[in-house]
């Protein structure tokens, strides 16, 4: 059975900062969809009437929470971000001191998207765009209750290369209803067509508080298949010039995402809008989920977590098991003021033995058969 984490587990993870105290990423959640997506369990709303009201409590919130350190990433998510006047984008950036070398990232559904849009987004500083695409098939996206066609998402991205985007990302899920591995690995032979830089991969996982929920799809790919097509993908953009850095993140050399990396790498970020998390100062907070509750008290944080050193060092192995280097153990000696292989060595013989963990110059990764199982590996690290 498939156990990758997939973005419905990883999306919110945590993260903190060993090196100093300036937090040097933000995430900002844009939470209005004209229509939630029948897998969808994230925080979302189709009340696109307080979209002011909350474009001005976010802007409160990080006036009075950013320490105006100069950012290495800034990333939209969502929801649909890209449902904000592009006005209102620039409006947010102009709140954050960034440099040339500033990788921001605005998430995009397909639909509406024109020129005037995209050449807007382009001056007010948006320099790298991640589609939700999921599919190109039209079948499939109607029953997953996607808003856009395949085409849409060719146009798009010819329209983004128009104006001289040259760091765009395509999301895909596999084990989608009426899904059979041809049509998953055609989805990705087309978008390695469009020289698109950046491929991003998830396992369907269907949680409560979604419509396939309540309402479960026919014809679901079994775990098996699943599983099938997760290597099969790794298989066909590995030949195609696309570097697997992460468990469901693929690359083109240089184009890895660095907010993503910055989450991998246990560093810390700020998390600003509705249900947004972050860590800094080794605290994690989250904001609250009710959006009413969010516009009319930006300000204060909804939980706090100071974490131990023990929940610091396996977020640490956590993270970094998910980039296909691994991790680092001598880092994580030092510190932790631990002998790595002391302190794990049954479960490292356990997984070496079955060939679930490799050695690595710089200390242990998952092999592929280990990604599979990826959770029940991490959870014995676990104490």
């Amino acid at each position: 059975m498939l156990m990758i984490a997939n973005k419905y587990l990883i999306g919110k993870l945590i993260h903190s900062d060993y090196n100093n105290n300036m937090t040097k990423n933000a995430y900002i959640h844009i939470p209005f969809c004209t229509k939630k997506c029948n897998y969808c369990s994230f925080i979302s709303f189709p009340t696109i009437e307080y979209l002011d009201s909350y474009v001005n409590a976010l802007c409160l919130e990080i006036k009075n929470h950013y320490k105006e350190e100069i950012l290495s990433t800034i990333y939209f998510g969502g929801g649909t971000p890209s449902i904000l006047p592009a006005e209102t984008i620039y409006k947010i950036l102009n709140l954050f001191k960034k440099n040339t070398s500033t990788e921001i990232t605005l998430e995009i559904n397909p639909e509406k998207i024109d020129k005037n849009y995209i050449k807007n987004i382009k001056d007010f500083g948006i320099n790298r765009i991640s589609i939700g695409c999921q599919t190109f098939d039209n079948k499939i996206l109607s029953i997953i209750g996607r808003r856009h066609i395949g085409d849409d998402v060719v146009k798009t991205v010819e329209l983004l290369q128009e104006y001289d985007f040259n760091n765009i990302s395509l999301d895909f899920i596999y084990g989608l209803p009426n899904q059979t591995m041809n049509i998953f690995l055609d989805d990705l032979k087309k978008a390695i067509d469009l020289n698109v830089q950046h491929i991003s991969l998830y396992g369907l996982k269907i949680d409560e508080g979604c419509y396939f929920y309540k309402h479960p799809p026919k014809n679901l790919p079994d775990g098996d298949t699943q599983a099938d097509m997760y290597l099969s993908a790794i298989e066909l953009l590995e030949n195609n010039n696309f570097s697997h850095y992460e468990i469901s993140n693929f690359s083109k050399k240089g184009f890895e995402s660095k907010h993503n990396l910055n989450y991998w790498d246990n560093n810390s970020y700020y998390g600003f809008g509705v249900s947004a998390h972050g860590y800094t100062d080794n605290t994690r907070y989250s904001n609250t989920n009710n959006l009413t509750e969010y516009i009319h008290n930006p300000l204060e944080h909804n939980n706090f977590h100071n974490l131990s050193k023990q929940e610091q060092l396996e977020e640490e192995i956590f993270l970094g098991f998910r980039k296909l280097s691994g991790i680092n153990k001598l880092n994580i000696e030092q510190k932790y003021n631990i002998s790595f292989d002391e302190k794990y060595k049954k479960i490292l013989d356990k997984y070496i033995k079955s060939k679930h963990l490799l050695r690595t110059e710089k200390g242990y990764k998952l092999s592929k058969e280990g990604i599979l199982v990826s959770n029940y590996i991490l959870a014995d690290f676990l104490d």
